[in-house]
This record gives C-alpha cells, sequence and structure tokens, in this order.
C-alpha cells in the first residue's frame, strides 16, 4: 500500500476523495435535496452494506483462490465447483445434525482433503504447465457439476440460519429522524454482520501468517525459487499440499455461508469462478489485501448497481475490471511479479 502511494501520488489521492465522499455519504445526516437525488438513505444503506456482505462472501471465495492460483501458480478452474459442493455438503451436515457452525468443521476437512487429492494427482504431474492446468480443470468442473447435479436435483437449497444469529442488529448509523426529532437508526441481518466480522478476522490472520511467520516464508521462497527451497532440505510438495487444501476448504466453507444468506442452485459454481477470477484481477494475484479490496469494489458495485441502475449491474463490474487492467495491469495491490 505505501509502495502504491509513493508511485502513484494522484490516484491515492483520488481514491482517498472517493473514499471520504463515500464514508460521508454514510454517516452524514442527508438534507432533502440529496434524498431526491438519491432516494432515501435507508436505501442506499441497505446496497451498501449489502454490497460489503457479498464482498465478504467474495472474499472467502477469492482469498482461497489467489492462494491456489495467485501464489502458486496452479490454475484451478474448478474451483468453483468446490464452493458449490461445499454448500450442498454444508446443507446436509446442518440438516442432519442442526448445528450450522459443526458444519464449517465438516466441510473444511471434507473439501481441504479434496483439494489435497487434486493437488497430488493433478497439479502436481503438471507444474508449469497452465494450459494442461485450465483443461483438465474445466473437464473436473463439467464432471462435479454433474456428480452435484445428478445427487442433488436443480433445485434451490437454502441453510437456515441458527436462532442466535436470526433478526436484525441495530447499527449505530443514522437513516433518519422521526416527526419529534428522534434519530432512526440502520437495521441489518445479525448473521451478515457476524459473517462479515469472521471475513476480517480470517483475512487479517491469512495476511500476518503469509508475511509474519514461517510457513509463510517457505510459500513465498517456494513460489519465487522451487528448486533452490527444495535443495535446502524442505519438502515443498508437502506444503503446497497443505497451502492447496487450505484454499481448497476456503472455498468448500464459502458455500455454507454463500448457502446461509443467499442460496444453492446449479450455476452458482460458474458465478463464483468468474467473481474470483475478477476480484483477484481486480485487487492483485497472491495478494490477501488485494483480495479484500477488489471483493469490497466488485460487491458494493453490484449491490449498488443493482439499486441505482439494475439494467447495467453487471457491466460495472467489468467496466471496474477493464480500467483495472488498463491503467494497472498487476492489480490494484498486486506485486510487478
Amino acid at each position: 500500500m505505501e509502495s502504491f502511494v509513493r508511485r502513484h501520488p494522484v490516484w491515492a489521492a483520488i481514491i482517498a476523495a472517493v473514499l471520504a465522499v463515500f464514508l460521508w455519504l454514510v454517516f452524514a445526516p442527508w438534507s432533502d435535496g440529496m434524498e431526491d437525488l438519491f432516494g432515501r438513505k435507508r436505501i442506499f444503506l441497505n446496497a451498501v452494506f449489502s454490497g460489503i456482505t457479498l464482498g465478504a462472501l467474495y472474499f472467502l471465495v477469492a482469498s482461497g483462490f489467489t492462494l491456489i492460483f495467485g501464489l502458486m501458480r496452479n490454475v484451478n478452474l474448478a474451483h468453483g465447483s468446490l464452493y458449490l459442493l461445499g454448500g450442498y455438503l454444508g446443507f446436509e451436515v446442518a440438516e442432519a445434525t442442526g448445528w450450522w457452525l459443526f458444519s464449517f468443521l465438516v466441510v473444511f476437512i471434507a473439501i481441504a482433503a479434496l483439494g489435497i487429492v487434486l493437488q497430488w494427482v493433478v497439479f502436481r504431474r503438471m507444474e508449469g504447465q497452465d494450459l494442461r492446468q485450465t483443461l483438465v480443470t474445466i473437464g473436473l468442473s463439467v464432471v462435479l457439476a454433474d456428480l452435484m447435479l445428478w445427487i442433488w436435483g436443480g433445485g434451490s437449497y437454502t441453510i437456515l440460519t441458527p436462532e442466535w444469529l436470526s433478526g436484525p442488529m441495530e447499527l449505530p448509523i443514522v437513516t433518519g429522524f422521526r416527526s419529534n426529532g428522534q434519530a432512526v437508526f440502520l437495521k441489518y441481518p445479525t448473521v451478515r454482520i457476524v459473517i462479515l466480522i469472521a471475513a476480517i478476522v480470517l483475512g487479517l490472520a491469512m495476511w500476518l501468517a503469509l508475511n509474519r511467520t514461517r510457513i509463510g516464508m517457505l510459500i513465498r521462497a517456494g513460489v519465487d525459487d522451487r528448486e533452490m527451497l527444495a535443495a535446502s532440505g524442505v519438502r515443498i510438495q508437502l506444503v503446497f499440499a497443505g497451502v492447496f487444501a487450505f484454499g481448497a476448504g476456503l472455498a468448500g466453507v464459502a458455500g455454507i455461508v454463500g448457502g446461509t444468506f443467499q442460496s444453492l442452485f446449479p450455476g452458482e459454481d460458474t458465478r463464483f469462478l468468474l467473481a474470483s477470477l475478477v476480484v483477484v484481477i481486480v485487487g492483485g494475484m497472491g495478494s490477501i489485501p488485494g483480495a479484500a479490496l477488489g471483493a469490497a469494489i466488485i460487491g458494493l458495485a453490484e449491490q449498488i448497481g443493482l439499486v441505482y441502475a439494475p439494467t447495467y449491474s453487471v457491466v460495472f463490474t467489468f467496466l471496474i475490471m477493464a480500467l483495472v487492467l488498463a491503467f494497472r495491469p498487476q492489480g490494484l495491490l498486486g506485486g510487478g511479479r
């Protein structure tokens, strides 16, 4: 981030100005003129928080993708299938046991184990062969999609929110005032706020693990010079298998999150694969802060676009990606590698 500010002070100033205006729109009271221009503030705030929480879901999927694709240079186009499979398994576990949190543990272990199999059987034999990895994982995604369609059918599944997370939470953000002058505060679903907080904590933990621990040092060293690290006695294949398993497990966990405040049905695997690709391109390959920033930008663009320009909401996502590719091809927070 500091290097970006030093190298691009104009862009940094523009981003800071946009962020300041955005925060003012969220926290400042709106005048009648503002409401005539943007509609009621409550509608705007709901769109903003829906975009941020959708961005948290995109981050959970894309952070695993950026570990596998951005750091390890493994082109895993079956990543969206891992998301949908994790969601379906989470639905079954939650329905069978009634424990929502328990489903996260079971799904993470199951999808991580599948990730290890993929790394050991597929990617270990195709290191550096991007085209072969792409074709094989596209084939795997088609097979997994057909298997999931055969098992769960074409219906829509929703994972029920646990009782202790149901209902709205009152946030310290004023949406308006009553006739007696009393402030009205924004209410938003508790489960989405909890998921947002969990995504932030997970992102910080991943960044610290990659940049402040020995295993993170080994991962980054293995990406830069795999042969030299292997020659020093490190079993690099085990390190990479562990990273792949963690990234796959995150995709499975994200499937439970997506099934909780959205729904699961055929085609969601492709949607979230594309979303992960866009987030990684916008944020920067291999960058956890970049994945968080890209996910927030794409989530906000989608949800605010749905409210204020529903006809063109899909265009905004790809317009943002095109602008980033045109002016900063390595991504907003990506390195120069």
